[in-house]
């Protein structure tokens, strides 16, 4: 409906049956529209639908709905706006009490996700993206876009960018893997789900490492798997001793979130752990690009000869997350498996989306991003490291560590309640993750910080003052 574009005509288009009385009709329009107002659903100055267009979609005729809007006219509610329309009347400042209740309690529709908190985690540094190359590359592909591709995506992917990860993951990452073996998804909770549907059977015991990343627990709970916690020590995860473990999911370049990189030792044992038991080791590389000392360690899935590991790895980490693109890469033997499944899984990203990231990687500007952020990122930790124990050293040290997007800063007070903290810290608009809560066992009050984008020494300056009124 071309007069009114915005989904929140589908708040108050319903079907009405032409055998209901005109009067209780026109009420019906009269009482949509102005639950949509009090809601906020309609705000002050914005459109409502034309009496014709509104009609047309709810079966009734032009002058039933004049009738309702009359009604809200002469309450004040909607005024007349000549060619412009019919608009929410600027003299709602608040909605009026006492009518139908609002959802503000209860939902927040308000919220800005543009607003990065500080320390936040997860997010690259959106400030160095190469934002007017992504937007050239966008542009380029949508004019180029094709009658073919306006259909559904391929399931498992489009095929070449699955080879361009196929050769990325070869050159960069140590991983030697056919096209066909690479499968898009949209994101983490998708790829964990999708692996586990098809090489596990429900209720299946899989090692998780603890402390660890609390969303992969909730992910396999919730779909009906037993996650087992697995200590996690200065080499990383150490060897289950639970018989029943199916499987395990480990970060091995950059433990998430002690940030400790698996051993070389530690690595063989594992993948002679899944030889002998059969059992699958889940690799997730969310950022092994990212190592502050020397060159990045080949992953995981690089030593792998028997065909036990399953690489998770994704883009949000080294492009940004709103892309929602992630992948796996699974051994030969269960490459049909996937494909059975593949319409269940995938099929969410866009074959646009998936196009902007091809040219992106097929013009070389991938491995220079990565280049370049790992530069950044060792830089901006560095400064505030320096930082932090330069004006807080006396409440807190931060944990050494080779890499990754985040660090731990250790609370000297051993009684602090660190997840108190971290409440009081976000109610300010400063972000932080207790390490407590992400470990089944009591840990030292540790607090999860992101530094990736603090940009400058005064900046940081400003945050540490900000963070030490609460220590």
């Amino acid at each position: 409906m071309a007069q009114f574009k915005s989904h929140k005509l589908s708040f108050f288009m319903v079907h009405i049956s032409m055998k209901t009385p005109k009067q209780f009709v026109y009420k019906r329009v009269y009482r949509r529209i102005l639950d949509a107002i009090l809601q906020q659903i309609l705000k002050p100055g914005e459109k409502v639908p034309s009496a014709r267009a509104l009609a047309k979609e709810m079966g009734v005729s032009r002058g039933t709905v004049e009738e309702g809007y009359a009604l809200l006219k002469a309450e004040g509610y909607l005024e007349a706006k000549g060619q412009a329309g019919t608009v929410v009347s600027h003299q709602l400042l608040t909605p009026t009490k006492g009518n139908s209740p609002t959802p503000s309690s209860q939902f927040n529709l308000e919220i800005n996700h543009s607003d990065i908190l500080p320390f936040h985690l997860g997010i690259p540094a959106l400030d160095a993206f190469p934002i007017n190359t992504w937007s050239r590359i966008s542009a380029r592909c949508a004019r180029n876009t094709h009658k073919s591709s306006l259909a559904y995506p391929p399931t498992c992917g489009l095929p070449d960018l699955r080879v361009a990860i196929s050769q990325y993951l070869q050159l960069y990452r140590g991983v030697q893997c056919h096209p066909a073996q690479v499968f898009i998804t949209s994101g983490y909770v998708n790829s964990i789900r999708w692996i586990t549907s098809v090489l596990l059977k429900t209720q299946s015991h899989i090692g998780i490492e603890d402390p660890g990343y609390p969303l992969t627990r909730q992910v396999l709970a919730s779909s009906g798997f037993h996650p087992e916690p697995i200590p996690v020590d200065d080499e990383g995860l150490a060897l289950p001793d639970n018989s029943k473990v199916k499987a395990l999911i480990v970060t091995p370049a950059h433990q998430s979130p002690t940030c400790v990189s698996l051993s070389l030792q530690r690595r063989q044992m594992l993948l002679n752990w899944a030889v002998s038991n059969q059992s699958w080791i889940i690799e997730d590389d969310y950022d092994g690009e990212y190592r502050h000392t020397g060159q990045p360690l080949p992953a995981l899935k690089s030593l792998d000869t028997h065909d036990r590991v399953i690489y998770s790895g994704t883009f949000s980490k080294v492009l940004f997350p709103s892309l929602r693109v992630a992948y796996i890469v699974v051994p030969p033997s269960q490459v049909f498996q996937f494909e059975q499944c593949a319409e269940l899984f995938t099929g969410n990203v866009s074959t646009f989306t998936q196009n902007c990231i091809l040219t992106f990687m097929q013009e070389g500007h991938f491995p220079r991003h990565i280049q370049r952020m790992r530069k950044l990122y060792r830089e901006r930790r560095e400064l505030t490291s320096e930082l932090f124990t330069k004006m807080l050293g006396h409440k807190l040290s931060i944990e050494p560590q080779p890499g990754g997007m985040h660090m731990i800063a250790r609370l000297n007070n051993p009684k602090c309640d660190d997840l108190a903290l971290s409440r009081q810290m976000m109610k300010a608009g400063l972000f932080a993750q207790a390490l407590s809560q992400c470990s089944s066992k009591p840990t030292h009050p540790s607090l999860i910080l992101g530094f990736t984008n603090i940009r400058t020494t005064e900046e940081c300056h400003s945050l540490i003052g900000r963070l030490s009124q609460f220590l």
